[in-house]
């Protein structure tokens, strides 16, 4: 459910970030106290993917020992079921359709698209950047290529990183359709690399994307070791195509699709590392995840969601809940797993409260402080989700139950179909939406019905900055 919270209004300069690092308690934090955040965002990672969430074979012992340090966060979602809505929802703190990034059609930007996260957006970065900390961006950005909607003017003191998704530009004379991805050349695309607003490498060697992300990553830690900072860390893969450095070539198990998370590994293992060796662990909050669910119609070099239905672009489970860890040493107990709802979208209040940094008080937001959840300390206030598919509702979750009002099947997957009355699964028995039981609980239903009226109660939706 979304309200309004107050606070001065910023102007946007630059850029957040998907690896979160929290700090000390929603009690006031002094200047020499303040948490940094770091927030490690996967692209099209699925909720089976790493070993923490089950997978046999994927060796992700970095992510374990997260796991084993921290909390497991089992029934938390992405903010939609695509890259730039999803991006757009955890940057602001609000619902795609709120923000204007979002469309029917057009579901993502691409190299051709003129938009972007629009200026008057208030994001993450803005807002810690206001509050004293440094603010970096290196990965995937995905909200806006040109320098207007870019980190740098968006609350980032710097960036190093891909502007849209690595499948994108593709070159003409490449080979067509999934051809192109059975057997990936770094030349078949035309993907830049940015530093700031300046393009550095075109096309961007993929092989080695994601050790220099993290360079770049343990880099900026030194670099801001003694003020307070946020790093946004949203990697590329393992978005198809599928790239790793040679040095993870034919390690994995599970093939090309494993080996590309076991690097992501080695590099979450680098950036915790960093922050151990330089006494920041136990003022750090660490959260990783993901933007949405597996990318199924590339079979094997696609991931999976576990025993959740379907996957990347649509509203099942599959599509949005996401494998998500957050680590803390000192205040989130270790070993811990918490059931309780959360959301990409509940960062920006998380990370607001731990700093003692205002919300924005000039909108709707749709975000959730979670740190009492994270520090043992109380409950959530999120008691609801909101499943769009552009800027189609299609689904609404409160508490354990989930009402679906059109369900789609994911990429390459059919029609819409639409159901009344709606679907119902009791996701806390029934994750992999496999039993209706909506003839057996209309109050159910009409508890749902008036969640989403009161949500459609002065609803408004932005212009689509997507494109037509």
């Amino acid at each position: 459910m979304s309200y309004s919270i107050g606070h001065s209004v910023f102007r946007r300069s630059f850029c957040g970030a998907l690896l979160l690092v929290i700090g000390s308690g929603t009690q006031a934090i002094g200047a020499d106290q303040k948490p940094n955040f770091v927030v490690i965002f996967c692209d099209d990672l699925g909720y089976g993917d790493i070993g923490p969430f089950g997978h046999p074979t994927i060796a992700t012992p970095n992510l374990d020992r997260m796991a084993r340090e921290g909390m497991r966060l089992t029934q938390f979602y992405a903010a939609a079921c695509v890259c730039t809505p999803s991006r757009a929802g955890l940057m602001t703190g609000r619902l795609p359709i709120r923000n204007g990034m979002c469309h029917d059609r057009r579901r993502v930007l691409f190299p051709d698209s003129q938009g972007g996260l629009p200026a008057d957006e208030i994001t993450i970065a803005e807002l810690l950047h206001g509050n004293g900390y440094a603010t970096g961006c290196i990965g995937k950005w995905h909200l806006g290529h040109l320098p207007r909607y870019l980190p740098t003017s968006n609350g980032f003191d710097s960036y190093l990183g891909i502007p849209y998704s690595n499948d994108m530009d593709r070159l003409a004379d490449s080979p067509k359709g999934r051809e192109a991805f059975a057997n990936p050349k770094i030349e078949y695309f035309n993907v830049p690399l940015m530093r700031d607003q300046e393009i550095v490498e075109r096309p961007a060697d993929q092989t080695t994307i994601t050790r220099r992300y993290t360079e770049e990553a343990v880099r900026f830690i030194d670099k801001n070791k003694d003020r307070p900072f946020f790093l946004y860390f949203p990697h590329s893969l393992p978005h198809v195509p599928l790239f790793r450095s040679p040095e993870f070539a034919d390690t994995s198990r599970r093939g090309l699709f494993g080996d590309v998370v076991e690097e992501i590994d080695w590099s979450v293992g680098q950036v915790l590392d960093a922050l151990r060796e330089r006494d920041l662990d136990e003022n750090t909050l660490v959260f990783f995840t993901s933007d949405n669910g597996p990318w199924l119609i590339f079979g094997e070099h696609g991931g999976s969601a576990g025993l959740l239905k379907d996957g990347k672009g649509c509203t099942w489970e599959g599509g949005m809940r996401e494998p998500t860890l957050a680590w803390w040493p000192g205040k989130i107990a270790a070993g811990k797993t918490s059931t309780a709802l959360g959301s990409t979208m509940d960062l920006m209040a998380t990370v607001c409260s731990l700093s003692s940094t205002e919300l924005p008080a000039d909108r709707t937001l749709d975000t959730h402080d979670l740190s009492p959840v994270l520090l043992g300390r109380g409950e959530s206030t999120r008691n609801s989700i909101l499943y769009y598919r552009g800027t189609q509702l299609m689904a609404a979750r409160l508490g354990p139950w989930k009402a679906h009002f059109i369900t789609q099947s994911a990429y390459g997957g059919g029609k819409p179909e639409t159901h009344d009355p709606p679907l119902l699964f009791q996701l806390e028995h029934d994750p992999s939406e496999r039993h209706n039981v909506a003839a057996d609980h209309r109050d159910v239903l009409a508890e749902i019905n008036d969640l989403v009226a009161k949500h459609r109660e002065g609803l408004v939706v932005a212009k689509s900055q997507l494109g037509p």
